[in-house]
């Protein structure tokens, strides 16, 4: 394994159980055959329509889903089965809707302070009130916070207070589940400056989830494209959108808005026919095929493989053997 990857994910399912009648029972296959490694360091930005396993990826890879089948390597040691708790500290997440995630029982001091308790990180009652403190002043919160409850605050602080619990156990990789998805335009920029903030001050690394490919395109080193379970595209931020491949990474791209008018006159819209496929039913073959305006007959009886095409540039795509 390189030193420089932090995780390595080879060959990873998650396939959801449902009961279908009385005797029978079929899966929803969320994720499906997904390969890719996260340097240290680093943010993998990671986009696709709502449904397609990008969040069930994020959480299988902490554990939080026991993975169907795969591996997952965490600084080269398999973490995909046995004991995840000493592994805890070193992976977190910040959850997608912060009023959600927070228990609205416990204070902010003890939900940012939890995590201490149960990692044993902190001595004496004064280390542990100081570490809150500090904590809820890195995310912009004041002390004096800690002894309110969450529905006293607003979405966006509500979202820090998810942060600073994030960042309690002094993790090295953090999943950001669409962490600025359920919070006000003017709030999403000061959440994204203080996540980039934080992790050159901290030398974290991120998983970063949205479906909006702006946002990602801005903060993510590399980007990752899903479709209905599949990684159908992976190459570095300019690369991805300057010169994607995939028909449905071109798709996303032309449905981002442009601030010029001449030059949003000009861009076609590609407008994808038919409905998303069940993930219960997935498509033969290409899972895109049955939307794919290049659609050829190998795409819906092979499955393409997903490889590097140029210099990491990673493509999952019957038309680049063409």
């Amino acid at each position: 394994m390189n030193e420089n990857n932090l995780i390595e994910i080879k060959n990873l399912k998650k396939y959801f159980p449902i009961k279908t009648g009385i005797m029978k029972k079929s899966y929803v296959q969320a994720v499906e055959d997904v390969s890719f490694v996260i340097r240290k360091g680093e943010t993998l930005g990671l986009v696709g329509e709502s449904g397609c396993g990008k969040t069930t990826l994020g959480r299988t890879i902490i554990r939080l889903h026991q993975p169907t089948s795969g591996q997952i390597l965490y600084g080269g040691k398999d973490i995909t089965t046995g004991n995840i708790l000493p592994y805890r500290r070193k992976m977190q997440i910040i959850f997608q809707d912060p009023s959600a995630s927070l228990n609205p029982r416990m204070t902010v001091g003890e939900i940012v302070g939890e995590a201490l308790e149960i990692h044993k990180l902190c001595n004496n009652k004064k280390e542990y009130t100081d570490r809150i403190r500090s904590l809820l002043s890195q995310v912009g919160l004041n002390s004096e916070h800690a002894n309110r409850f969450p529905h006293e605050f607003s979405g966006g602080q509500q979202q820090r207070i998810g942060i600073a619990r994030a960042l309690s156990v002094e993790p090295e990789f953090i999943v950001c589940d669409e962490p600025i998805s359920a919070l006000d335009v003017s709030i999403q920029s000061q959440i994204v400056n203080m996540l980039e903030e934080m992790q050159a001050r901290m030398e974290l690394t991120y998983l970063f989830i949205a479906h909006d490919i702006s946002v990602v395109r801005h903060i993510s080193n590399r980007i990752g494209v899903m479709y209905l379970g599949n990684l159908v595209e992976l190459a570095e931020s300019f690369e991805l959108s300057r010169h994607p491949l995939h028909p449905y990474t071109k798709t996303l791209l032309s449905a981002v808005p442009v601030p010029d008018p001449k030059l949003s006159r000009t861009r076609k819209r590609i407008v994808l026919q038919g409905d998303i496929p069940s993930p219960l039913n997935p498509p033969t073959g290409c899972r895109f095929h049955t939307r794919c305006p290049y659609a050829m007959p190998v795409c819906s009886e092979l499955i393409p493989e997903f490889k590097e095409v140029e210099k990491d540039h990673f493509v999952a795509c019957h038309l680049m053997d063409k």
